[in-house]
């Protein structure tokens, strides 16, 4: 099988090179991202696989249909990047649907503790030499209130460390799971009682800006919000608001609903051309963060083996258990 890479980084030919070798699979890497002007780069191969931030169109699946590619494989759980209508009876998309939950959820984690206890800006500081504690009051996070936004195994991850810092923890799902050992409520009365709120669900049309002015109008006074999911979860417009207002104690963003062509890019040498961006910057209760909560060593691994097994799955005729389809 031959299969085109594409928005590769350095990092991920670590393990999809060897591993493709003990596949016996021709890989092509490509640093471009997946776009229309770059699908030709996918003719003579039998499958291209993108990364979350490669939003494939019907217009480019029918252009990898008369190309003959025969999937599309994901090095992503999620598929909102993906039109997985047009692609119906043309061609199959394949994706990982899990890697390392608890990579995302420590890392949701380590966003909360920072931006709660200000220790990106202590660090910063303490490298000048000044060791004052001006501004960097936090809150305990023992006994308080955290509020879980998807349930599945990365929220079920997340649940288990927050109970593990003594909080009390409620769930919304639409989707309960009853073998969790949770607390389910309502929509709205999460976002009333919560102190901290952390998203993990997938974006949908029912998701999008769940987090918009009316949502953020019902939470407490000094919230803390962490969202390692999807950057569309959340209106930035309203949550920029929402910050000038005082409404928020710390919001972590790891991923950003404009972050397409930003992030996993160096920019430094730029001006940066997107106002809401630079803006949540000047807040110094805002942490951001390149979307990099899946980014450990177990978790790129797995998602090499998963993505390769989906591709050798569908060469051998084998079940394609990862196979995404229109729900």
């Amino acid at each position: 099988m031959k299969i085109a890479f594409f928005s590769t980084k350095p990092y991920d030919k670590i393990w999809f090179e060897p591993m493709g070798k003990e596949y016996g699979f021709e890989i092509k890497f490509y640093e471009v991202p997946f776009r229309e002007e770059t699908v030709y780069l996918a003719k003579n191969f039998d499958a291209v696989c993108v990364f979350v931030n490669d939003y494939v169109t019907a217009a480019m699946i029918d252009m990898l249909y008369e190309m003959k590619v025969k999937a599309i494989l994901l090095r992503s759980a999620g598929f909102n990047h993906v039109d997985i209508k047009a692609a119906e009876d043309k061609i199959l998309v394949l994706r990982v649907p899990s890697y390392s939950p608890e990579a995302v959820a420590e890392f949701a984690m380590g966003m909360l503790l920072t931006v709660n206890r200000y220790i990106h800006k202590a660090y910063n500081r303490t490298r000048d030499f000044n060791m004052s504690l001006h501004g960097l009051m936090g809150v305990d996070l023992y006994h308080k209130t955290v509020g879980i936004i998807g349930t599945g195994k990365i929220g079920q991850a997340m649940i288990r460390i927050c109970n593990g810092f003594g909080m009390q923890v409620l769930a919304y799902d639409p989707y309960p799971n009853s073998k969790l050992d949770v607390e389910y409520v309502e929509l709205k009365d999460l976002f009333i009682k919560s102190d901290v709120i952390s998203l993990h669900c997938p974006l949908t049309s029912g998701t999008k800006h769940i987090i918009n002015k009316n949502t953020i109008e019902m939470m407490k006074e000094g919230v803390y919000l962490v969202n390692t999911s999807r950057g569309s979860l959340i209106d930035t417009d309203a949550l920029i608001d929402g910050l000038v207002q005082g409404k928020f104690g710390g919001v972590g963003l790891d991923v950003y609903e404009e972050e397409e062509g930003i992030f996993y890019e160096d920019k430094s040498n730029e001006i940066m051309q997107d106002e809401n961006l630079a803006r949540l910057m000047t807040f110094p209760n805002v942490l951001i963060t390149s979307h990099m909560g899946f980014f450990t060593k177990e978790a790129m691994q797995a998602i090499a083996k998963e993505t390769l097994e989906n591709a050798y799955a569908l060469e051998n005729g084998l079940p394609l258990v990862n196979r995404t389809e229109i729900r």
